[in-house]
């Protein structure tokens, strides 16, 4: 059985979660497989429509949440079984961070989900923000080595540009999320698009850094660096 690695006294801003969360939910790393896999199928379903109206060739820039959770069962896996493989440690960890706390701006910002009360946007607001927390155990196991990171770097700064900015095939492939960005043959000109764009950026820029600091801090500690 694959041993639980002792925290490694990272500071609040890099491991926001209390250690006895972060260990309590590598506890229950399965049980995470399981819920991440329900996520994953459900993300699937609803991601069924934009599918069928995207070409084949670029729907692996398409599903993001879902995508992600799937990044986060591998990860949990070749953990558990003693198989790590450092670059999907590290594509978890960016795309858990940065599409959890994604979708949480774009229902507080776009879909307004304070003022409509909307069930189903909320349903989304808690179960993504919490997709976001989770990434935070990830660095218990993972090393974020440089090249790992830079496989996440690559993989999320191609997703920016393709979902924002130079759509390769067809049009802009971001998500159909709620009734300002739910026609992709809209006009995205209009503000929730600038938004959504934004935000997903500087998560890419955050999630990178914190994978990066960590492992800078990891070599500070280990060289006797204050």
């Amino acid at each position: 059985m694959v041993s639980i690695p002792d925290a490694d006294g990272l500071p609040a801003y890099l491991a926001p979660l209390p250690r006895r969360v972060e260990t309590t939910a590598l506890r229950l790393a399965w049980v995470m497989v399981a819920v991440n896999l329900a996520g994953t199928v459900f993300g699937f379903w609803y991601y069924r429509f934009q599918l069928l109206n995207t070409p084949l060739v670029i729907w692996p820039a398409v599903p993001d949440s879902p995508l992600a959770t799937l990044f986060m069962v591998a990860s949990l896996v070749s953990w558990k079984v003693g198989r790590d493989r450092q670059w999907l440690h590290a594509l978890a960890f960016v795309g858990n961070l940065k599409y959890g706390f994604w979708v949480v701006v774009v229902q507080i910002a776009i879909n307004d989900v304070f003022a409509t009360g909307d069930p189903y946007h909320w349903f989304l607001l808690v179960s993504h923000f919490g997709m976001g927390l989770q990434a935070f155990v990830i660095h218990r196991y993972a090393d974020f080595t440089v090249p790992a990171v830079g496989v996440a770097t690559a993989w999320f700064t191609f997703n920016d540009v393709v979902d924002y900015f130079l759509p390769i095939v067809g049009d802009y492939h971001h998500t159909y999320f709620g009734p300002h960005l739910v026609n992709p043959a809209g006009d995205h000109g209009v503000p929730a698009h600038d938004i959504a764009a934004a935000a997903a950026v500087c998560l890419t820029v955050l999630a990178t850094f914190i994978a990066l600091a960590i492992r800078v801090r990891r070599l500070e500690t280990e060289r006797g660096v204050d």
